[in-house]
């Protein structure tokens, strides 16, 4: 808690920006609100804006996220779930940094005041200790907040582990809430938006096989990560969903649970991706992104290529063993 405690003494004074990174989820929002509840002068902000579960959650907690900023009204900006600077979409080259993550590190936070920790399934329960070491009282809005954001990005806690099972169950104790509290807030049925999506990325895709595995790829203009996990329920392994916007391109990748614990990791594959082509790309083994410049279909040929090439070797390394 080492790191944490020194956190905690910087963010009691000064004022201080949160930002969140590009079409912010719940995990994001759920952190911002922890740190805007527990220490002053904190405002909070979204460049890239919220995702359709997020904006619910503001308006449930009360809560204003700004969509511009004027960097030089703050002394300290911090920034939560965010694996790279270009995620929270400003130039923030000569600022006072803290940085809050739980994504594999890119290196854009090395020099700054940062805590990351790999093995927390959400920044919510990072943000809690955060709370916690404050002597935050946590009252049910405090309370509901990184509960959300740890439901949601543990996908509904399949993916959880111990760990988070455990601080979800320390937040309920401390501020009272009930389960049904934190699923009404997350169980939205898809807008149609969202379902023209889906079925246009699965008139868009192409995918590739070896042996039982198989790797997808789709072109879209919205709801990448949506897009991914529909993609994965039709039957693919391994998803990757891009869109263009003139010469930016965003992807989102997903891959089985399965896949995962046979090796495969989307954020460090997207990393090396984005290494190669100069942007920025991270996140989870089973779920991550890429941003930057460049022609997407070019970049989901690379992530397909990549992808296929971990499978060649796990079946060549499958074969030297028998």
């Amino acid at each position: 808690m080492g790191m944490l405690s020194t956190i905690v003494q910087k963010l009691r004074s000064g004022r201080k920006v949160v930002l969140l990174h590009g079409n912010a989820d719940p995990d994001a929002l759920g952190s911002a609100y922890a740190l805007y509840r527990a220490f002053p002068e904190v405002t909070v902000a979204a460049l890239g804006g919220l995702d359709r579960l997020a904006k619910v959650m503001a308006i449930n907690l009360e809560f204003e996220v700004q969509s511009s900023v004027d960097l030089d009204d703050y002394d300290i900006v911090v920034a939560v779930d965010s694996s790279s600077m270009e995620q929270v979409g400003i130039d923030l080259t000569g600022r006072d940094i803290v940085s809050i993550d739980h994504h594999t590190p890119s290196g854009d936070w090395d020099g700054t005041l940062f805590y990351c920790d790999e093995t927390r399934r959400s920044c919510a329960e990072i943000a809690f200790d955060l709370l916690k070491l404050a002597g935050t009282v946590i009252d049910r809005r405090i309370g509901l907040a990184p509960s959300v954001g740890m439901l949601t990005d543990s996908g509904h806690f399949r993916f959880a582990n111990a760990t988070m099972m455990r601080t979800f169950s320390d937040v309920m104790d401390s501020s009272g809430i009930n389960m049904d509290e934190v699923m009404d807030l997350t169980d939205l049925e898809p807008d149609v938006s969202e379902r023209i999506s889906q079925l246009k990325g699965a008139q868009r895709m192409r995918f590739d096989r070896l042996g039982d595995n198989i790797v997808a790829i789709s072109l879209g203009s919205a709801h990448e990560s949506s897009v991914c996990k529909s993609l994965l329920n039709i039957g693919a392994d391994v998803a990757f969903v891009g869109s263009q916007r003139d010469e930016k391109f965003r992807i989102s990748a997903r891959a089985r649970q399965d896949i995962v614990r046979k090796g495969m990791h989307l954020g460090k594959l997207l990393d090396d991706v984005g290494g190669e082509t100069s942007n920025n790309g991270g996140g989870h083994a089973g779920a991550a992104g890429l941003t930057g410049v460049g022609d997407v279909e070019a970049i989901l040929n690379i992530c397909m290529s990549r992808s296929m090439a971990f499978f060649r070797e796990r079946r060549e390394a499958a074969r030297s063993q028998s």
